[in-house]
C-alpha cells in the first residue's frame, strides 16, 4: 500500500476523532504529541458513556443483571487485550492504573522477594523514568546492583555492550521496546533470548510499540511486559500488565483489599487466583471496557495497516527535517523502509530552547512537546538538556508534516531575527 493510499485511510480515519476537528488560535490543530498521549475515537467515547448509561454496577460483586453486564463487559475486554498480544492464557493480563504502576507492581511484588544483595538488574540509559525509579528504590532495599546499557554510535541500543554486562549475576533485563525519545526500535528478541541463556528474567516496557505495531508476547518471550491505554487509543487511567502465568502466580500481592482475596479471617487470609491477586478494590471499569474498545478498533484497522504507514509517514517527515540546516536529530536516521525506529522524532535547532518553538508552533495549531520526556539520564547521554519531540499516530497525515515543516521554518527564521 503506497503513502497515496494509506492517506486515503488516515484521512477517512480522522472522522473517528472529533477532537481532531478543531482550530487552534485560528488555524486547524496538527496534533503532534502521541508519544505522550493518543486521541480517543468515537468507539472509544461511546463505551465509556454506554457504561455510565447503561451498565454501571460494581463488577464481581453482584447478581442482578448491570452487576452481570459490567463483569461481562470488563473481564470481556481482558480477553480482547490478551489476543491483542498473544499472550497465552487471559489470567495473564493484570489490569492496572497505567504502565507506571504496573512496573512497581512487578518491582515490589517480584523486585523486593527475589533480589539479593549482589544481584544485578540491566537496564539502559534510554529507559523512562517509570523503568528507572522504580528499580533504583529496589536496588537501595535489596543491594542489587544497576548496570546500563549505552547507546551505539546511532545513538541506539548498544547490542555488543549489553552482551558484555550478562553474567550469573543477571536476575532482571528491564528495557523498552521503543525509546520515547530516540525512537529507536531496539532488537527485543534477541535481548530476551541473551538473557533467558542466564535464567535472568525480562521486563519490557511496550507503551511506545503496542499502539503502533504488531507485538507479540509469545513470540518475544518476554516474563513480563506493559501497556499505557491513553497512548492506544484508550483513555487515562488504565493500563496494564502481561506476565507469565506462572511467575504472576508465584509472586505475593501486590496491594491488599477487596476482589483480591479467597477467605479473610482476623489473623490471616487466603488469596484469588490471577489475575485478581493483583487487583485489589473497585477497579477502573468503564477505563477497562474503554481499553476492550480501543483494542477492537485498532485491530478493525490491523496493526501491520498502521505500522506500514507510519513507516511511510516516518520516511516522508526524515526527509523534510534533514532538509533543515538548523535541526539536530536524535536517534537513528531510519533505514530503507524505516523498520528500525518509530514514528517519532526528536530534534533541537540551534539556539532556540525547545520550549520556545513549542510555544511558536503551538500560536500555528501545532502541537509537539518539549522537555526532557522523562528520560533525563538519556538527555545527558546525547548532551541536550531538552529536545522539541514531533510524534505521528494513523491519524496524521503528509499535508500535516508539510504544515509542521513550514512552520517550523518559519519559527526559525523569526528567532534568527530576534537573536541573529
Amino acid at each position: 500500500m503506497t503513502l497515496a493510499q494509506e492517506r486515503t485511510l488516515a484521512s477517512r480515519l480522522r472522522a473517528d476523532f472529533p477532537i481532531l476537528a478543531q482550530d487552534v488560535h485560528g488555524k486547524p490543530l496538527v496534533y503532534l504529541d502521541n508519544a505522550a498521549t493518543s486521541q480517543k475515537p468515537k468507539a472509544v467515547l461511546e463505551a465509556l458513556q454506554h457504561y455510565y448509561e447503561c451498565d454501571n454496577s460494581n463488577v464481581h460483586r453482584g447478581v442482578h443483571t448491570l452487576s452481570a453486564r459490567a463483569t461481562d463487559a470488563y473481564e470481556g475486554a481482558r480477553d480482547k487485550v490478551a489476543a491483542f498480544i498473544n499472550a497465552q492464557y487471559r489470567e495473564e493480563i493484570i489490569y492496572t492504573r497505567n504502565a507506571s504502576e504496573a512496573i512497581n507492581l512487578v518491582a515490589y511484588a517480584w523486585g523486593l522477594n527475589t533480589l539479593q544483595p549482589g544481584d544485578e538488574i540491566i537496564l539502559t540509559v534510554m529507559e523512562h523514568h517509570s523503568n528507572l525509579i522504580p528499580w533504583q528504590l529496589v536496588a537501595q532495599k535489596t543491594g542489587a546492583v544497576l548496570k546500563f546499557v549505552e547507546l551505539d554510535a546511532n545513538q541506539a541500543f548498544d547490542l555488543e555492550h549489553y552482551k558484555s554486562l550478562l553474567s550469573d549475576k543477571t536476575k532482571l533485563v528491564a528495557v523498552v521496546h521503543v525509546s520515547n525519545t530516540l525512537g529507536c526500535l531496539n532488537p527485543v528478541n534477541e535481548i530476551t533470548n541473551l538473557a533467558h541463556q542466564y535464567d535472568a528474567k525480562v521486563l519490557l516496557d511496550a507503551c511506545q510499540s503496542l499502539p503502533h505495531m504488531p507485538v507479540d508476547v509469545q513470540d518475544i518471550d518476554c516474563d513480563w511486559l506493559v501497556g499505557s491505554g491513553h497512548k492506544m487509543c484508550a483513555p487515562t487511567g488504565i493500563g496494564f500488565l502481561y506476565g507469565k502465568r506462572d511467575l504472576l502466580r508465584s509472586m505475593p500481592p501486590f496491594l491488599g483489599g477487596g476482589e483480591m482475596i479467597a477467605d479473610v479471617f482476623l489473623d490471616h487470609s487466603t488469596y484469588a487466583d490471577v489475575p485478581h491477586k493483583f487487583e485489589a478494590g473497585t477497579p477502573a471499569i468503564a477505563e477497562a471496557i474503554a481499553l476492550g474498545a480501543a483494542v477492537d478498533y485498532l485491530s478493525g484497522i490491523g496493526m501491520e495497516t498502521i505500522h506500514r504507514y507510519e513507516q511511510e509517514l516516518t520516511l516522508y517527515l526524515f526527509e523534510k527535517l534533514n532538509q533543515i540546516p538548523e535541526v539536530t536529530v536524535y536517534g537513528p536516521q531510519p533505514n530503507a523502509d524505516a523498520s528500525n525506529r518509530a514514528a517519532l522524532v526528536s530534534f533541537t535547532t540551534g539556539a532556540v530552547h525547545p520550549h520556545d518553538l513549542s510555544t511558536i508552533l503551538d500560536q500555528s495549531g501545532i502541537a509537539i512537546r518539549a522537555g526532557h520526556h522523562c528520560t533525563q539520564p538519556l538527555h545527558r547521554a546525547i548532551n541536550a538538556q531538552s529536545t522539541a519531540r514531533a510524534s505521528l499516530y494513523f491519524y496524521n497525515t503528509a499535508d500535516e508534516i508539510d504544515t509542521f515543516i513550514q512552520s517550523l521554518k518559519e519559527a526559525i527564521e523569526f528567532f534568527s531575527s530576534i537573536f541573529g
